[in-house]
């Protein structure tokens, strides 16, 4: 049967390096209490950010520059100046959107996430900009409010029916639109991820994500990160 790709956005490589840069022990993850950890991972608390690695992050702390590559893409792909606006989808701690304030001081951002803890360890320059809700949950925004809509590693973490609905309000509520999700492109980064990821609950190949993206109406730009 033949597959349509039906998505119009751009494939792009922004996220990536940083990805890359980090060593993972995937075998020690899966077969370290996994069930266990996957269930602590998705109260997305403290043990989640700052805890042991096993729960999440293991220690999600502000490293200044980490981001600024990303940040710098991100303004250069969309042209973002004094004034634009932003919306992160799924901000966490908000340290993307501190390094885009670095950058360009002017920039009217906004985000939320649906960790209270993650927010509240956000910089004070961006705490005030945040606010807890669900991705899946309609975006108190206007239609095509903002001038770009990020979500990174979030979107992946939501059942089939909810991201539909995510995708609708990011499509909705941003002029420009850049997502990024955990995927996989043969059976070695499939085994990979599944041994890696705590918290997803879409795990789908390239091609899926794409026709995904074309059957619920989404039309901005979007990255995969694998786990090779």
């Amino acid at each position: 049967m033949s597959r349509v790709n039906k998505a119009t956005g751009r494939l792009l490589n922004i996220v990536t390096p940083l990805h890359q840069l980090t060593r993972r022990d995937y075998l020690a993850r899966m077969t370290d209490d996994k069930v266990a950890c996957m269930k602590m991972a998705k109260q997305y608390g403290q043990d989640y950010w700052d805890g042991d690695r096993r729960y999440g992050y293991g220690g999600y702390k502000y490293m200044p520059g980490r981001w600024k590559p990303v940040a710098q893409a991100l303004i250069k792909t969309y042209g973002l100046g004094p004034g634009s606006s932003v919306l992160d989808v799924g901000c966490g701690k908000g340290f993307l959107l501190h390094e885009m304030l670095l950058l360009e001081p002017e920039l009217k951002i906004c985000g939320f996430d649906v960790s209270s803890y993650g927010i509240e360890c956000a910089s004070v320059e961006v705490k005030p900009h945040l606010f807890l809700h669900q991705a899946q949950q309609p975006y108190p925004f206007a239609d095509q409010q903002f001038d770009l809509v990020i979500s990174l590693g979030t979107l992946h973490n939501l059942q089939l029916f909810d991201l539909k609905a995510a995708l609708t309000e990011v499509e909705r509520v941003g002029k420009n639109a850049y997502v990024m999700v955990e995927s996989y492109r043969n059976e070695q980064e499939l085994f990979n991820l599944e041994c890696w990821a705590l918290t997803a609950e879409s795990l789908f190949d390239f091609d899926e994500w794409v026709w995904l993206y074309g059957e619920f109406g989404y039309r901005g730009d979007y990255e995969f990160i694998y786990f090779e």
